[in-house]
Order: C-alpha cells, then structure tokens, then sequence
C-alpha cells in the first residue's frame, strides 16, 4: 500500500488553489469554466449592487445582537471550528447564544431547532455542522432553516437569546448583522483568485469592503511572546488590509475513541491509519494526521459534505480490517457515520494568537479577562 502525499490535492484543489502558476494548456483547457463564472460573478455583483443601492434592505431584529461568520471561499477555511471558539467563548463570558445556520446538505426543508443538551435530530433533517456544534457546545441553541430572519426572531423572542452567530453568513444579506467577520487560510488566501465554477470564490475579493474582522488561520511558529511571530508567506487579499485581524492557529486537541472517550493528542502516536473523510481539502486533515505521528497507509477521500453509502463503508471496512489500519476520520465526517461504524475521530481546537481584543469587541464583549 502506498500512503497519500501529505497534501493530496484532489482535482479540484489542484484547479482552486494551485501551488504554481497553472499552464497555458491547462487554463486553454478551462476556458469554458471562465465564460460561466464571469456569469456568475455579474449576477453576484447585481444582486450586491441592489443591496447597497438600497433597493434591497436588510432586516435588523432590534435587541439581539447578530455576527457573521462567513468567507469568500467556498470551503475549506475553517469556518466551522471557528463558529464553535466563538460560541464557546460567548457561553463561558455568560450570553445567551443561538447559531443560525442553514444546514447545507440536509435532506430536509423543514426548519427546526434543538441543542446539544436534548435530543438531536437525524443528520438529513439537520446536516452534519449542526449536529457538530450542538454535540460540542451543547447549551448553544441551533436554528437550521433557509430563512434566517424568522429564525433571528425566534432566537429572540420564543428563547430570549442576545447574541446569535449567523453560520456562512457573509453572503445572507436579507439579515442585518452587526459584525462581519471574514475567515481567510493564509496557506491559500483566495486560490486561483477565480470566481465559481473556475475559482472558489462566492465573491469578489473587492467584497472584503463589507467585512468589519479578518478570522486569519495559520500555521505561524510562535517564540516567547508576541513580537516573536513568524509568519509564512503571506497569501491574503490586499483588499483586507485594513481591516482590524485575529490571527489564529487550529490544532488537534485530543482523540475521540469509538466509545466516545477523549485521549491525549499523543494516544495514537506510531499507529497505522487509514483516513476516512468528505472535505473541501481533505490535504489538511492529512496533514494533521501527520503531525499527530499516525502512518496514513490508506485513505478514503469523498467530496464535501459527503453522504457515506453502506457500499462505501463496507469497504473502508474491509480496507482497514485486511491492513490492520484504524480508521480515523474527522468531527464533521463522524456525525455522518452509522452507529456502531468504529472509528477514531480528531477534535480539534483554535488558538487565538493576536487580535483577542479585536475578538472581543465584534462580539460585544467588555475588555479583556483577567490575566490576560
């Protein structure tokens, strides 16, 4: 068996977010691509020019306080384990928190709402980051519905909520928000800069004028303080650059056993591996495997949000099963899981590096904490 490259770029990352200047041949080859997103850019940029003529206009719910979470890209940047840092730091600081999302990939148009702390819906009538971020922050209410006005008002008025999180918001304008935060990969930046199908971005890069905070995910070294960051070679939009920026790093936590248990980050140090996923960029979770000192003899990579058939999974299992591999997989891929399938799932955790005061005053939050 020969293991994945670390980053193991699927065909598509290979388009989005090439690591070189792509070819003539190969752009030639595109070109059809280019014709549509240009398309798609000018209905993007007409339905963005109703809205700041004020043709269209923004609902405001008065009394709750509204901020976005989105990105220009589509996938792959992060957004949800930062939606769940900014949950829990809202709890811990002791607001009462709901998180409005649309539950992409569900089978189900019927809104709902539930939290971790009862019993959860079926993942095709929620999708699988709702079930993620109602399993780790539990007291956080989710609302799961395409109309996130009328969930914005029943946050406030049937739960008495004050702050919501507006899950992939950046593109919902029919809800008024009071902060805008933007999540940015500085591995990748914007990609290939090209609009969707023959880019990743929803939008524009000249939208960022919209953004009130830049969420900046990277994989910095960090020294005793501060002053000692060093930054990689920075991909980010010039657009952003005045705008006020976290900076932030991801990173395993722990792992999550088959029964459900929580071991150190180190428990599976020098094991052989197979990884299951359904990412945008599967590349990262591979190399986070990597660092956490598993051998990735196989993996098993589907598309984002990726509903798992019983074919599939029979033969991941026979895969690992004739290999003597544990099958590991990730948060969001595990809530797609059958019960009784065993793997072993990655937790991961955000580290806010700079900018926490920045953090603190998009959420509403005073000052910042004792010891800090």
């Amino acid at each position: 068996m020969t293991a994945p490259a670390p980053e193991s770029p699927t065909a598509i990352e290979r388009v989005f977010y090439p690591p070189v200047a792509q070819r003539w041949g190969l752009r030639a080859l595109l070109s059809p691509l280019t014709v549509v997103s240009w398309a798609y850019a000018s209905a993007v940029g007409l339905r963005g020019a109703l809205y700041d003529w004020g043709v269209l206009r923004a609902e405001r719910v008065e009394g709750l306080r509204v901020v976005s979470v989105g990105n220009l890209n589509v996938g792959g940047t992060g957004k949800t384990p930062a939606v769940l840092h900014l949950a829990d730091l809202l709890v811990r600081e002791g607001r009462k928190v709901g998180i409005l999302t649309r539950g992409y990939g569900r089978r189900s148009q019927e809104p709902v709402t539930f939290t971790g702390a009862g019993p959860l819906p079926s993942v095709e009538d929620a999708g699988d980051e709702p079930l993620l971020l109602a399993r780790r922050c539990p007291s956080v209410r989710l609302f799961v519905g395409a109309d996130r006005v009328t969930s914005a008002y029943r946050a406030r008025d049937e739960f008495g909520l004050d702050t919501v999180l507006l899950d992939d918001g950046f593109q919902h304008r029919r809800l008024a928000r009071d902060e805008d935060l933007i999540v940015l990969d500085e591995a990748v930046g914007l990609g290939n800069g090209h609009m969707l199908p023959r880019g990743p971005l929803r939008e524009p890069p000249s939208s960022l004028r919209r953004a009130t905070l830049l969420w900046v995910r990277t994989s910095a070294a960090v020294g005793s303080g501060a002053s000692a960051l060093v930054t990689t070679p920075s991909r980010l939009p010039d657009e952003g650059a005045g705008l006020p920026r976290v900076l932030t790093r991801y990173g395993p936590t722990a792992w999550v056993d088959p029964s459900g248990g929580l071991l150190p980050p180190e428990a599976l140090r020098g094991q052989r591996v197979l990884a299951l996923a359904g990412l945008a960029r599967p590349g990262g979770f591979l190399k986070t495997l990597r660092s956490l000192g598993v051998e990735v003899e196989e993996s098993a990579l589907f598309a984002d949000h990726h509903r798992f058939t019983p074919g599939e999974l029979r033969d991941v299992e026979s895969r690992a099963r004739q290999g003597g591999l544990r099958i590991v997989t990730t948060e969001k891929d595990a809530v797609r899981l059958p019960a009784g399938f065993e793997a072993w799932v990655v937790r991961l955790g955000v580290e806010v590096l700079e900018g926490e005061s920045h953090l603190r005053r998009a959420l509403g939050l005073a000052g910042m904490p004792d010891g800090l």
